[in-house]
This record gives C-alpha cells, structure tokens and sequence, in this order.
C-alpha cells in the first residue's frame, strides 16, 4: 500500500451541509438478517437510501434484497457475481454512490451487530468531521455477547494498530462508519486492495495520513443472533500480517527522515 505526503487539515473537503445519504450493507448468505436491518435503518433514518451489495448469495439473499426494492423506492441492489470479500463489496458500492451524487456514504453490517437506532448520532457527529468512526472501545462504547477471548483479540488488535502505525483512533477495524463523500475522493481508493479488518485500518489511516478530520462516537456493539460470522482466524491473521508490513515501512521511513536530519549540534557550530 502506497501513501502520498499527508494533506494539512486545511486541505480537508468542504464540510458544507449533509445532503443525500446513503447506507451500504454488504450481503453473502443473510436472507433472514436483511429484511430486519433494512426495515429498522428505514425507521431510523428515513430520508436515507440503502444500498444492498450481494455477493450472489447461495442462499437466495439477492433474491431478498430485489423484493425489498420492488415495494421501496429507497432500496437500491448491486448483484455482484460472487464472493470476492468485504472490501471489494465496499469499494463496489463506494464507486456506485459517489457516481450517483450521495453526500455521505455509511457501512453497515447486515446481521444487526450495527444499531441503526444509533446511525442519527454518526450523521450529526460527520458535520464536524470528514470520517466518523462509530467505536466500540472509547467511553461509552460497549459489545454485547462477546465472548472475553474476543474482546481481549479485538482491544488488543486496535492497541498494537494505534502503536504500530500512530494513529490517535481507539477502534481503527470497526465497520459501522460514515464518510463524506468529498473524503473519499481525496483517499485514493483506486489501489485499495485490502479486505476484512485489513479494510478498515487501510481507509482509517490513509484519511489520517490525509489530514482529513476523523471522530470517535461510542457505539453498543451487538453479536449476531441468526447466521454465522463471516470473520475467520485466516482473516485476522491475513491482516495482522498486512498491517505489520504497513507498519515496518512507515516507521523505516520514519527512521530514514530523521537520520537525513543535520544534527542540532553541526547547526549551532555554523
């Protein structure tokens, strides 16, 4: 993964007004979770749309999706041809809504783990803000039905995220976000190539690396009753490994700037 020189914070996009919204809601085998998420974002947010991105759904989840935009004009469906990952999807979608003028563009997982109940509070925090993060681990932040194993990987990922690469973000994977669409386009999306967790951490630190402005809001995390997970030990350790190598080259370059620095006392000899 590539990074230009980070943008000042003067260069972040204009904050105007938020317009159109639009939620994305990636699917691969949820045609029980789908109606209820869509039904619940309608009612918390009812001037937003929503945007299905299914990856062919063995289960008949597309099949789902296309009847909820029959009866709903605010429901829109991109049938993809398969299975491609969570960061294709996104990056599908994200290419879609930009084209078709939304102002702020939300992700939300299908299985109701993201509480769109608490989607208002996001919008409202984005009007300051470039990205907004909805955090599971800053105060006020809370999971449901965690098992301690998990809440121990996940708080621990994040720790070894915020010190390897020095973001000040407390949950750089999490996938309940909005970002203004100006935001999006000044991140480079063209050579994202990162999936999963790996995803999240790649868009959070290139809007940091831009100077782009983004907020924590405390969010309840809650687990999935109906389906199984999508996440994998593969996918953790797929993105540990990334971020790790992310991690080496940014702090080398680091090391390379300040060994290219003329030491203070050559200077004050002069």
């Amino acid at each position: 993964m590539t990074h230009p020189a980070p943008r000042t914070a003067d260069a972040s996009p204009d904050r105007g007004p938020i317009g159109r919204v639009v939620v994305l809601i990636p699917t691969y085998n949820e045609r029980e979770n789908l109606p209820r998420i869509v039904a619940r974002v309608r009612t918390a947010v009812p001037e937003a749309d929503v945007l299905v991105l299914d990856d062919n759904s063995p289960d008949g989840t597309g099949e789902v999706a296309d009847g909820l935009a029959a009866v709903d004009e605010h429901v829109r469906v991109l049938h993809r041809q398969g299975k491609e990952g969570l960061g294709a999807a996104y990056l599908a979608g994200f290419a879609w809504a930009l084209e078709q003028g939304y102002d702020a563009l939300v992700e939300m997982d299908a299985d109701g783990s993201h509480q769109p109940e608490q989607l208002p509070s996001l919008l409202e925090a984005l009007r300051g803000a470039d990205v907004v993060l909805g955090s599971r681990w800053v105060p006020g932040g809370a999971v449901v039905n965690w098992p301690l194993s998990r809440k121990a990987l996940s708080v621990g990922g994040n720790i070894y995220i915020k010190a390897l690469l020095g973001m000040p973000v407390g949950d750089a994977t999490g996938g309940y976000r909005v970002y203004r669409a100006a935001a999006l386009r000044l991140m480079d999306l063209h050579d994202v190539a990162s999936q999963g967790y790996c995803f999240q951490v790649d868009l959070v630190w290139r809007a940091v690396r831009r100077g782009l402005t983004v907020r924590e809001v405390p969010i309840t995390f809650v687990e999935r009753e109906i389906g199984d997970s999508k996440m994998s030990k593969d996918i953790v350790r797929e993105s540990m490994r990334r971020i790790t190598a992310w991690g080496a080259t940014y702090r080398a370059g680091q090391l390379r700037a300040l060994t290219r620095r003329e030491p203070t006392w050559h200077r004050l000899s002069q």
